[in-house]
């Protein structure tokens, strides 16, 4: 596809996931309390975007992923959180 025909396609989708973002990240920033890990891996995460280089999607991805090789022993949450606590 074109430039053109993608951007036809697909910018009123991505438009409105961005506005999502941006009403998320005010209401985050409006609460009390400390950040935790997930919005910083969120926030680093959001730095990939900005970069006009191949692979965006690979390095936002990576930014919520653990890097560690070793599975653990046992599961030390019942659930997923969405990102690496870096433990």
């Amino acid at each position: 596809m074109t430039r053109q025909q993608i951007l036809d396609l697909y910018f009123m989708d991505a438009r409105c996931k961005l506005i999502d973002l941006a009403a998320f990240l005010d209401r985050v920033d409006r609460a009390t309390g400390e950040d935790d890990f997930r919005i910083k891996a969120f926030r680093q995460a959001m730095k990939e975007l900005g970069n006009k280089k191949p692979s965006r999607a690979k390095k936002v991805l990576l930014s919520f992923s653990d890097p560690t090789e070793k599975p653990l022993a046992k599961a030390t949450v019942k659930g997923a959180t969405g990102a690496w606590p870096g433990k």
